[in-house]
């Protein structure tokens, strides 16, 4: 992906190239998933200008996401909380179910970093009931272990 960053663009037909803001949106959610604190300090702040400047709501809810999970992951809680909460009312607003549940996922892992099992238990199964809903299949399994394996233990 970041090769594509470096490549020319050409004319093209609507829609057959990605856009910058699509391609930071890639790599600051794959770090995320990666939790890849590096990565999601260089490519989530470009993600949030970008989206921004194109007042693009669901990459702005991504970008609050990375920059949750970076916080969490250097130990700052409260902004972690902060920002998570940014993209989860943004995703409710969009009624992007999925990254609803994401999001979820992400303030249960939070929750658990800060050491409190009640409310890592609730997140975790809204999250849970979110990807039911959705049939979303590898992110059940990934939630029903966090659930059995990190908050149930």
């Amino acid at each position: 992906m970041e090769t594509a960053l470096e490549t020319a663009g050409q004319p093209v037909n609507w829609g057959t190239m990605a856009h910058e803001h699509d391609t930071f949106a890639v790599l600051a959610d794959t770090a995320m998933q990666q939790h890849d604190a590096a990565a999601l300090r260089q490519y989530t702040p470009r993600l949030e200008e970008l989206a921004t400047r194109d007042g693009h709501k669901l990459y702005l809810a991504i970008a609050y996401r990375a920059w949750g999970v970076a916080h969490r992951l250097a130990g700052e809680h409260a902004e972690a909380e902060a920002r998570l909460n940014q993209a989860l009312e943004l995703f409710e607003e969009l009624e992007a179910r999925w990254q609803i549940g994401r999001t979820l996922a992400e303030l249960g892992e939070l929750a658990l970093a800060q050491s409190n099992t009640d409310a890592a238990r609730d997140y975790f199964s809204r999250a849970l009931v979110a990807f039911e809903a959705l049939q979303a299949v590898p992110d059940m399994e990934r939630t029903r272990e966090a659930l059995e394996r990190k908050v149930n233990a």
